[in-house]
């Protein structure tokens, strides 16, 4: 005879979105969970990144939606369209977090941050009976197979569970808990790992003193980047030492690969996509009666201060040429000379490799063991897409989990326990 769902312990390590995601999935169909966290507090890095407006997900067509996920999408796809940005919104507005649709397609809670959500969600683990191990830091197991913790007093803490729910993030932003240092861990299983590198991060630039000193922190407002035959419109923002913003980020898996690869790679800037290149080269033919160059770029071609730096960081005089300066401010050339570094990235490449989980995603080399979120091998533009593949692999890695201790998952079809509403 089946033993009863409650008499399975699962341990869930990570207390990120993953980890809250599959122990909320896990305790719905009756199990005992507990999370463990090195960190004093659960959801750091969803905080961080809602101080902006927290990215739910995004609106756009589900097949084009799984279209970002690019080399991953054969084994994200099932887990998205088992649990879709639609049910990630309903799910949203079922802890009380109402969500509205941008002006971009994204989607975001009506209160425009994460800690109402958070609050509500951990009302609603606390009321399933979820448990909660802080300030305990996974360091692998015993040789008799149990996990091992050490606690926030330095004693180890064993744990002997059912089954494991792994969750610990990339190796981004580390002081917020995703360190990375699972890694020797699973490889000390035999798990191979690829190796994490930076994702959705800034580049660097070589600036000419004028430019950095003069326009560091300032926007490049409306314009289009272009790299490997791929364009994006949007923002990026001078840094001391390059770029950064949703436009770079756009690119940075291509610009990634090209980098380590090459030790640089050449950024094409479109400072007007907005007018065609005949149009500029009309607008540029006229007479200049007598202005300065920057003052005739400003009116005539509406370039910014920053724009027409941008233009001489060649370190050679602008051509006199209609056509040849409208296709420089078309077409500028950004070389760039290396990468921000991993722990200032929004997101981790790299991870687990999917060969190494199976359908469920569990360890082929660990039997129940499963893996959730970014640790494993998978990259996205952000936009929503992160948080979106981040909460479908938990979905589907809790699913794994009742498969493996053979419970039915009628529980997790049925309705949720609302959430009292944030204020």
């Amino acid at each position: 005879m089946s033993k009863k769902p409650s008499s399975f312990r699962v341990a869930v390590i990570g207390g990120g979105p993953a980890g809250l995601m599959a122990a909320e999935r896990l305790a719905q169909a009756g199990l005992a969970v507990t999370i463990y966290d090195q960190m004093p507090s659960v959801g750091r890095k969803l905080l961080m990144a809602g101080r902006g407006g927290l990215n739910l997900t995004h609106s756009e067509d589900l097949a084009r939606f799984v279209v970002r996920f690019a080399e991953a999408l054969p084994h994200l796809r099932p887990a998205i369209e088992a649990f879709p940005p639609e049910a990630l919104r309903r799910w949203s507005e079922g802890l009380g977090q109402e969500t509205f649709v941008g002006s971009s397609g994204r989607v975001f809670p009506k209160a425009f941050k994460a800690s109402p959500l958070l609050r509500a969600w951990l009302r609603r683990l606390e009321s399933l009976g979820v448990a909660f191990a802080l300030r305990h830091s996974w360091q692998g197991w015993d040789e008799a197979g149990s996990l091992l913790f050490t606690n926030a007093a330095g004693e180890i803490v064993t744990a002997r569970p059912d089954a494991v729910v792994l969750a610990l993030g990339g190796a981004s932003w580390p002081r917020l808990g995703s360190t990375g240092a699972w890694v020797p861990l699973l490889e000390a299983r035999g798990v191979p790992i690829t190796r994490l590198r930076p994702a959705n991060m800034g580049v660097k630039v070589a600036w000419s003193d004028l430019l950095r000193t003069r326009f560091e922190g300032q926007p490049l407002k409306r314009i289009a980047l272009t790299f490997g035959g791929v364009t994006v419109r949007g923002e990026a923002v001078v840094t001391a030492d390059g770029l950064e913003g949703g436009a770079v980020y756009a690119l940075s898996a291509p610009l990634r690969n090209a980098i380590e690869r090459d030790g640089e790679a050449i950024l094409s800037v479109d400072l007007r996509p907005d007018i065609s290149l005949q149009s500029l080269i009309n607008r540029l033919a006229v007479p200049r009666k007598g202005q300065s160059t920057s003052t005739f770029l400003r009116k005539a071609a509406g370039l910014s201060p920053l724009d027409i730096a941008l233009l001489r960081e060649g370190g050679t005089d602008l051509p006199a040429d209609p056509e040849a300066l409208a296709r420089l401010i078309k077409a500028a050339p950004l070389r760039l000379t290396g990468l921000k570094p991993l722990e200032r990235a929004i997101s981790t490449a790299g991870g687990v490799p999917f060969a190494e989980v199976d359908d469920h995603l569990m360890l082929r080399r660990v039997p129940g063991i499963f893996v959730a979120g970014e640790m494993l091998d998978w990259e996205a533009p952000t936009g929503g897409y992160l948080l979106q593949a981040t909460l479908s692999t938990a979905v589907a890695a809790a699913g794994g989990v009742l498969a493996f201790l053979k419970i039915p998952n009628a529980a997790l079809t049925e309705s949720r326990p609302s959430a009292t509403p944030e204020p």
